[in-house]
């Protein structure tokens, strides 16, 4: 372990996963508990496609990647608010176009083609410091956003027709927490990639569920299983590579950590009420 904080590149994407733990905490506990991680799930594959479009138009694929999301999170947050049958094939279709999408814009992108299995799957450790800048920028973005709007973000969560009723404009209120999904989304693609980005926004915020008493520690507890997940899966990968010479990107160890987590999460659960 003491070998691995030595190395500078270990250094710096440890600091970026921390980062993306925070975001990926706090709005998961939202996530979670709006019941919204279908929709979430298309948000991370809808991404994908502006990752493509930034190769075809030259731009930062980080940029790309949050109008694409954005932009998705407006589409399907209206229909959610509209649809009363179709959503579940809207939301499939929002997620596969958007790697159908990624796939052909990086085909006609002129160069050298990229390598698609990072923005898949991740590709922490090869995360410069301008992604560790824009993941701080995109944090504090997002925790301005929940400090100002925490307690309507939670209304909307938890008794939206009560909310509505008092003249809290939920409409906005959903969407906007569409788009802070979209943008905590975007700061997973270099941790775990657009496919496996929708496990860790959920995962460590179903487990502090099961412990927490409100949103707020719920919040807290999902951002510290999210950093020790993220913390583990890179030394993990680090150690394998190291000790045995097998390399496996930090992202999916990251997301089987967060899953054996879960389940561990529930036996405790299970020992705890026979107790």
């Amino acid at each position: 372990m003491a070998e691995a904080l030595a190395l500078p590149f270990f250094q710096r994407v440890l600091v970026a996963g921390l980062l993306a733990s925070v975001a990926c905490g706090v709005i998961g506990a939202y996530v979670v508990a709006r019941r919204i991680a279908s929709l979430s799930g298309g948000l991370a594959h809808a991404a994908f496609g502006g990752v493509g479009l930034s190769y075809l138009v030259g731009v930062a694929p980080m940029a790309g990647a949050a109008g694409f999301a954005l932009v998705a999170a407006l589409v399907v947050g209206f229909a959610e608010r509209r649809m009363r049958s179709g959503l579940d094939a809207l939301i499939t279709m929002v997620w596969s176009v958007g790697m159908a999408l990624g796939v052909v814009f990086v085909a006609l992108a002129p160069g050298y083609a990229p390598d698609l299995m990072s923005y898949l799957f991740g590709s922490l450790l090869f995360a410069p410091w301008s992604y560790v800048a824009v993941v701080a920028g995109l944090d504090v973005a997002i925790l301005g956003a929940v400090v100002l709007f925490h307690p309507y973000f939670e209304a909307v969560c938890f008794d939206e027709e009560f909310a509505e009723a008092t003249g809290v404009p939920t409409e906005p209120l959903f969407l906007a927490l569409l788009a802070l999904a979209a943008l905590a989304i975007v700061t997973l693609i270099r941790v775990v990639g657009a496919v496996l980005a929708i496990g860790l926004l959920t995962i460590p915020a179903a487990t502090a569920r099961r412990f927490a008493d409100g949103l707020r520690p719920m919040m807290v507890l999902a951002v510290a299983i999210c950093a020790a997940c993220t913390t583990g899966g890179l030394f993990l990968s680090y150690g394998l590579a190291e000790r045995f010479g097998v390399s496996i990107p930090p992202g999916p160890l990251v997301v089987l950590l967060a899953a054996a987590g879960y389940a561990l999460s529930g036996v405790a659960v299970r020992l705890r009420a026979r107790a």
